[in-house]
């Protein structure tokens, strides 16, 4: 709905408050007089109108001529292909080059993941205030420059990829964590960028990638908690997403992929092996955080280490790191490495320093019963 909004406002601020406003009279009188036979367009049809009203209380109306002119929603003429267009087409007006790539991230997340101002700050480990002010700038920056809202021609599609992937990719690791609704939303974007770029490695890369991680969400949790991946029932595991991800990942080796997607695909790949090559896992591991330079991969690899050659060399591995304090992942990843090697005081210290930064309550409950078991 916001997607198409944007489209047809061109403007994010008043998308946003033409939506909100939409939904609060749906909550009045929807139901008073019922549910409409099609709610996504009777929304944006409401929200265009109090958009338009808005615009002619201010006083704007002759510089918004040509907006007023556009014909109005009719519910016969909205339709789910419509739909996708608009969001794949907000995707690459938000990450247009003019933006910073943070910011044309963050504001993806914020418009299309729907993510608060705080989950955003939280992904990208930096205060909300900084956030709220790089996602006011992005908006700011899109309105001034008029960027447009399609997407952009073939041959200059590839200077948008690394942006576009990064925020799709985004939006699933925040569903993977709880909201199932955004994952299956970015592996749906995934899915439309393999059909708009079909001979990009890194866009099968990335779909492969997510249908991978995907196949065990119903192994994850059991009774609410979550379940270490040694621990979880494989039966639960759906099969047709992993042969689907190998598939996507065949494809983007064919095109001779070797980019930090296709990497991760790769050991996403063998963690569905039945029997874990920890080693393999490890030298891929190595080879991304090369590329990238990224700390929390640089975690990764140190937990491979743990594994492959014992658990001294991952716990030296981890406190080599630099830049992880605020992220409980690296304390829980410390306090497991510690409690393995019975160095329970220091094991202890470590979970409770993840158990003040962790967010999501399945997480803080497993942490909180290791942390209990010492």
């Amino acid at each position: 709905m916001l997607a198409s909004l944007i489209g047809f406002l061109g403007d994010f601020d008043l998308a946003e408050e033409a939506a909100q406003e939409a939904f609060v009279i749906a909550a009045q009188r929807w139901p008073v007089d019922g549910t409409p036979s099609n709610p996504y367009a009777w929304l944006v049809s409401t929200a265009r109108n109090r958009a338009i009203d808005r615009i002619r209380r201010e006083r704007t109306l002759a510089a918004k001529t040509k907006l007023l002119e556009r014909p109005e929603a009719v519910e016969d003429e909205m339709d789910e292909t419509i739909f996708r267009d608009e969001r794949l087409e907000l995707i690459f007006t938000c990450c247009h080059p003019a933006l910073s790539t943070e910011a044309q991230v963050a504001l993806t997340l914020r418009a299309l993941g729907g993510l608060t101002t705080d989950e955003i700050a939280h992904a990208f480990l930096v205060p909300e205030a900084t956030m709220a002010q790089r996602l006011v700038r992005a908006k700011r920056r899109i309105k001034a420059a008029g960027i447009p809202f399609r997407i952009p021609p073939a041959h200059l599609l590839p200077e948008r990829l690394a942006a576009v992937l990064a925020v799709v990719y985004l939006i699933f690791n925040e569903g993977y964590t709880g909201r199932g609704d955004l994952a299956a939303e970015a592996i749906r974007l995934g899915m439309a960028l393999a059909e708009l770029m079909p001979d990009e490695p890194e866009v099968a890369g990335l779909l492969a990638l997510m249908l991978l991680q995907d196949s065990r969400r119903d192994a994850r949790f059991r009774d609410g908690e979550i379940v270490l991946l040694a621990d979880q029932d494989r039966s639960l595991w759906d099969r047709r997403r992993i042969e689907a991800g190998r598939a996507a990942l065949d494809r983007a080796l064919a095109l001779r992929g070797r980019g930090p997607y296709v990497l991760q695909a790769a050991i996403a790949a063998l963690h569905a092996e039945d029997e874990l090559d920890w080693a393999q896992i490890a030298a891929l591991t190595g080879e991304l955080a090369r590329l990238t330079g990224s700390p929390v991969v640089e975690l990764n690899r140190a937990v491979a280490v743990a594994e492959a050659e014992g658990l001294d060399a991952g716990l030296a591995a981890l406190d080599a790191l630099d830049g992880l304090d605020g992220y409980h992942y690296f304390h829980a990843a410390r306090a497991d490495v510690l409690r393995r090697l019975g160095r329970s005081a220091e094991a202890r210290a470590a979970y409770e320093r993840a158990l003040e930064l962790v967010r999501a309550d399945p997480e803080r409950r497993f942490l909180a019963r290791r942390l209990a078991a010492l």
